[in-house]
């Protein structure tokens, strides 16, 4: 499902999802690795919303002053709002937004030891 998706000029990856996989790419496995996994990410079909109009920025405002989520969360979950799209994820914290908006959870991992 992912890898269909990633095919797909209207999927969209709005700029905190390169965020927060370029920062946990950095802290886990280096600046070269991070910087290569930023580079085929922008590569995709996708299409990349780098900015952000008012109005997405007061519905990320609403959603996290409402839903308890970070706030990098909030502001994808805003962009999925606004574009009417479907959340691809595999974060529990989305499952505090479920009737805002369309979700489709991967499956999550697993905590150590279970």
């Amino acid at each position: 499902m992912v890898e269909a998706a990633l095919r797909l000029a209207t999927t969209l990856v709005p700029w905190p999802v390169l965020l927060e996989t370029h920062y946990i790419m950095l802290r886990d496995e280096g600046q070269a690795e991070a910087d290569r996994c930023l580079a085929l990410l922008k590569q995709l079909a996708v299409t990349i919303p780098w900015g952000m109009d008012e109005a997405t920025m007061l519905t990320a405002a609403r959603i996290k002053a409402q839903h308890r989520v970070s706030l990098a969360d909030a502001l994808i979950a805003a962009f999925a709002v606004r574009a009417g799209a479907v959340l691809v994820h595999k974060d529990p914290e989305f499952e505090s937004l479920a009737g805002l908006l369309a979700l489709q959870p991967l499956p999550y991992k697993r905590e150590a030891g279970r």
